[in-house]
């Protein structure tokens, strides 16, 4: 994956890590997201990969990235192969520099919200959901910025996570066309949470 030069992290910026986890679910291949508690300081109620920061007993960021997948969701990590790490991104809103684990979920646990007060709601999305030409979009925020999003599972996806899943579908050859022209500006119920941070 090329990094474009505004998700370069600086080498000040606080480790984190996210899980990308796929795997074969009843409906289909699909990948594991959480929604944000709409009580967090940060990124509240947003669609989001598992993950956090990487803690100084975390023996890197795979560890951390399967050690907050289990918090969160309480998925077994032994049943998790990993496939790679993808290039540090920038989350220059919370200042973290972050590592995408992408894994397989050679055998999958039951999940479920970890703990209420961070995670409202878990779903194994899957992929034909997400590459659903009806189920793509771009989202402009007040700002002008406009970005991917995806409409499904009652979630709407979008910012950071959105503009990593939207590589990981390019990369994986999952990519189907849809209208990149169709742009809707955030709901306001999505920038109330957001103006929350």
């Amino acid at each position: 994956m090329t990094v474009p030069a505004f998700l370069r992290p600086p080498v000040e910026a606080r480790p984190a890590a996210v899980l990308l986890l796929f795997g074969e679910g009843p409906d289909g291949p699909d990948v594991l997201l959480t929604q944000r508690a709409a009580t967090l300081s940060k990124h509240a109620g947003q669609p989001a990969f598992p993950g956090g920061r990487i803690d100084p007993e975390d023996d890197g960021p795979v560890a951390a990235a399967l050690r907050e997948a289990y918090e969160e969701t309480g998925l077994d990590p032994t049943g998790c192969d990993v496939v790679a790490t993808l290039p540090e991104l920038f989350l220059s809103f919370s200042g973290y520099r972050i590592t995408p684990v992408a894994a397989w979920w050679r055998e999958p646990s039951s999940v479920a919200p970890g703990h209420p007060g961070e995670v409202a709601s878990v779903a194994r999305v899957p992929m034909n959901e997400l590459t659903d030409p009806a189920n793509r979009l771009n989202v402009r925020h007040p700002s002008g910025f406009a970005g991917p999003a995806f409409r499904v599972r009652g979630m709407l996806v979008w910012g950071f996570t959105a503009m990593l899943l939207s590589s990981a579908l390019q990369v994986g050859g999952w990519d189907r066309p849809w209208d990149t022209s169709r742009t809707e500006d955030l709901p306001p119920d999505v920038l109330a949470l957001a103006a929350s941070d």
